[in-house]
C-alpha cells in the first residue's frame, strides 16, 4: 500500500510539472575562423573640452584635452578630460577598439590627479584606467580588464 502511494505521489508531481523547454543550440565559429581585425576608437558624438580655469594648477591643466593613442601597439583609445577643477578632479571621456576578446566602446567618467597620475573611476565593463604624465608631454596608459593589464602612450592633439 506504501509502495502504491509513492507511485501515485510521483505521478501527481510529474503531472503539475511544466514540459521543459528544448534546448536551443549556439553558434560557435571554427577555430580557424579569422582573428577580429583591431577597431578604432571612436566617439558616439564630439566631446565638449572646458579650457581649465586660472585658479587650476598647471600640473593638473596640462591633462585638459583630447588623448589618442594604441593600446599594445594594436588598439586605438581615445582619451577627452572635458574639466579639470583646481582640485584636481576630471570629467572624462574615454573609448578603446578592440582588446582581445572585448568589443570597442565607450564610456564617461570621473576621476582624480594625483601627482602626476591621473586615475579614472572604474568604468561600467569594469576596466579600470589610469593615466601618467610623462616628461616628454606623453601619457602612459594602463589600462585593466577582464584580469588583463594592456599599456600604451596616448600624445595631444
Amino acid at each position: 500500500m506504501r509502495n502504491l502511494i509513492l507511485v501515485f505521489a510521483a505521478l501527481a508531481l510529474a503531472a503539475c510539472q511544466s514540459p521543459q523547454e528544448p534546448l536551443q543550440s549556439v553558434a560557435v565559429e571554427p577555430a580557424s575562423s579569422p582573428a577580429v581585425p583591431p577597431g578604432p576608437a571612436t566617439m558616439v558624438q564630439s566631446p565638449t573640452i572646458t579650457p581649465p580655469g586660472k585658479d587650476v594648477p598647471a600640473k593638473y591643466a596640462v591633462f585638459s584635452g583630447s588623448w589618442v593613442g594604441r593600446l599594445e601597439s594594436t588598439s586605438e583609445g581615445r582619451l577627452d578630460v572635458q574639466s579639470v577643477s583646481s582640485n584636481g578632479k576630471v570629467t572624462v571621456n574615454y573609448a578603446w577598439g578592440v582588446l582581445d576578446d572585448n568589443n570597442p566602446g565607450e564610456a564617461a567618467g570621473a576621476g582624480k590627479i594625483v601627482g602626476n597620475t591621473l586615475r579614472l573611476g572604474r568604468f561600467p565593463n569594469g576596466a579600470d584606467v589610469s593615466f601618467q604624465m610623462l616628461p616628454d608631454g606623453t601619457l602612459a596608459e594602463t589600462l585593466s580588464l577582464a584580469g588583463k593589464t594592456y599599456t600604451g602612450v596616448l600624445t595631444k592633439q
